[in-house]
């Protein structure tokens, strides 16, 4: 039950199981919340952006409102003037221009002009008026079909410019956005823009798109029939120089603005002005220029992938899950140290114990050998100094086994080093005749003490009564395995004094240390033979593994 405990005890937890588990999760967590933080703050960055967008289009549709409705007003300024003329000629249009003290600025146009409503059959009555006039070159063009009849020439355009002169003489009512704004000033009343054109102004050089806004002129009259249309005020716009002009270009920061003209064959490019970069974030602004339908695009201007705060959120996300992920990996290393220093106390413990258990054990077996050999020499002994000394060399033999045994470290001691140790006082002389030998047997401890009691016993009687008590005797000891686990070992006398095998021998001490403890200890029968030629001991030894007997096999 103890033991059961104590393994429960040592048990390691899932995380030291998995010491990269709980670092890894940890910072895969951190890294999770970080994440989702960037996200939320890129989200409210896209949202302000957006936001940001939108009022930057809201103000360029108005900045181009603004403009629109100036230009308007001088358009209906100037209608209103010259509606009370019979005849508008260059010196009047050209004073009131002045007049308007507009000094160039003419909010995003190219100027004002005036195009005058004539019959077909007046055409070149007109055109020799404006060539006396000073217009030398005057001519209305294109030319008019049979079925038109009248036109409507631009007669004059101020500022007065070459590029302007350009389209002096062009009949605006011969192509079809024009003609379509005209007529639908003249129904309203109202300044009118056409849709995407290509102004005379521009010549052959350039074909970039424009606009037109025409403000009706009519015959004052007093009397209920419609009012007579006379010609039309009207102001030409490059549309790129009407969007730059309305637009403050270091306002924008980097975004992008485009101006389309919608109808119903679609939208037309109409002026642009490039974003810093393409970042697909458009703001799409209807806007209307004199009852005609614009639109407004303005691209958001690039942005780095991650904003200032969402990278800092991010760097500052990583920094504490890497602390994080260090510290809970030193928290589980400790941890896992510290269990692995429980458990090396717990095995030490262990062994401790164990050592305890094995030496209680073996004192044991030496006490019960001691009392074993005093009883049975003092039983034999005749006299207090035979006693001694018998008891001394039997003390003598066992202190040597255990020298062996102290010197393998109480494991395993060959029967070579056993048998050599108790015959080592007879090796001496040389007339003496030993013959050892066998091959590589290992023995237990407490085999090894056994077989060397009994080695020493027989040795003690050859030398005073047999083979090693006089110069011709030889003893030999010779070993083999038996089987698998099992060593027979034999002693054998020869040439020693003959013995008498018709008497009744007395037992004595060796003889029932031999017989009885040896064989006890061995856990075999011992042979113990007196023939003729010399005794003849035959013992059968157990050979065990080490695993049997040694308390810290397998231990580091």
């Amino acid at each position: 039950m103890e033991k059961l405990l104590a393994q429960k005890k040592l048990t390691p937890r899932w995380y030291e199981r998995f010491p990269r588990a709980l670092p890894v999760g940890i910072f895969g967590l951190t890294m999770a919340v970080t994440v989702i933080s960037v996200a939320a703050i890129e989200t409210a960055e896209d949202r302000r952006q957006t936001a940001t967008t939108a009022q930057l289009a809201q103000s360029v549709a108005s900045g181009l409102e603004r403009r629109s409705n100036a230009n308007a007003a001088y358009l209906r300024s100037s209608a209103a003037l010259f509606a009370t003329q019979q005849m508008v000629e260059a010196p009047l249009f050209r004073t009131f221009i002045r007049q308007l003290h507009l000094d160039g600025r003419y909010v995003g146009s190219d100027g004002i002009g005036w195009a005058m409503k004539v019959n077909s059959a007046d055409i070149p009555t007109v055109e020799a008026i404006m060539q006396n006039g000073g217009v030398s070159d005057f001519a209305i063009r294109p030319k008019p079909d049979a079925e038109r009849p009248f036109v409507v020439p631009v007669m004059f355009l101020e500022p007065d410019t070459p590029r302007n002169r350009r389209a002096i003489g062009f009949d605006m009512f011969s192509e079809a956005a024009r003609r379509a704004a005209m007529k639908s000033a003249e129904r309203t009343g109202q300044p009118t823009a056409s849709g995407a054109v290509v102004l005379q102004q521009e010549g052959k050089e350039t074909r970039k798109p424009g606009f037109l806004v025409y403000m009706p002129v009519y015959t004052l009259n007093t009397d209920p029939n419609p009012r007579t249309l006379r010609g039309y005020v009207y102001s030409p716009y490059n549309a790129q120089r009407f969007l730059e002009s309305s637009v403050d270009a270091s306002h924008l920061g980097g975004a992008g603005v485009r101006l389309f003209d919608e109808d119903a064959s679609g939208r037309t490019l109409m002026a642009e002005v490039a974003p810093s970069g393409a970042s697909g974030r458009i703001i799409r602004q209807a806007l209307d220029i004199a009852g005609h339908r614009f639109v407004l695009e303005i691209e958001a201007p690039t942005t780095p992938m991650l904003s200032i705060m969402s990278v800092m959120s991010l760097l500052f996300g990583l920094l504490v899950a890497t602390l994080l992920l260090v510290l809970a990996r030193l928290l589980t290393q400790q941890a896992v140290e510290d269990r692995i220093a429980l458990a090396w106390f717990e095995q030490q413990s262990s062994i401790r114990n164990s050592l305890t258990r094995e030496l209680n054990h073996r004192v044991k077996n030496t006490l019960a050998n001691v009392l074993s050999i005093i009883s049975l020499t003092r039983r034999r002994a005749t006299s207090l100094p035979e006693f001694a000394d018998s008891l001394e060399m039997r003390i003598r033999a066992l202190s040597a086994t255990h020298d062996l045994l102290t010197q393998s470290d109480w494991g395993t001691t060959p029967v070579m080093a056993v048998v050599r140790a108790e015959l080592a006082p007879y090796a001496q002389d040389a007339q003496r005749h030993l013959v050892i030998s066998g091959p590589d047997v290992e023995l237990a401890p407490n085999d090894a003490l056994s077989l060397g009691l009994a080695i020493h016993e027989l040795a003690t009687n050859a030398a005073k009564y047999g083979a090693l008590s006089v110069e011709t005797g030889q003893v030999s000891v010779t070993w083999d395995m038996a089987g698998e686990n099992l060593a027979r070992i034999e002693w054998v006398e020869r040439g020693g004094p003959a013995i008498d095998t018709t008497v009744r021998r007395k037992r004595g001490f060796g003889t029932e240390l031999v017989e009885k403890i040896v064989a006890h200890e061995l856990r075999n029968p011992v042979d113990l033979k007196f023939e003729a030629e010399g005794v003849r001991c035959s013992l059968l030894i157990p050979v065990r593994r080490r695993g049997d007997f040694a308390i810290r096999q397998g231990r580091g």
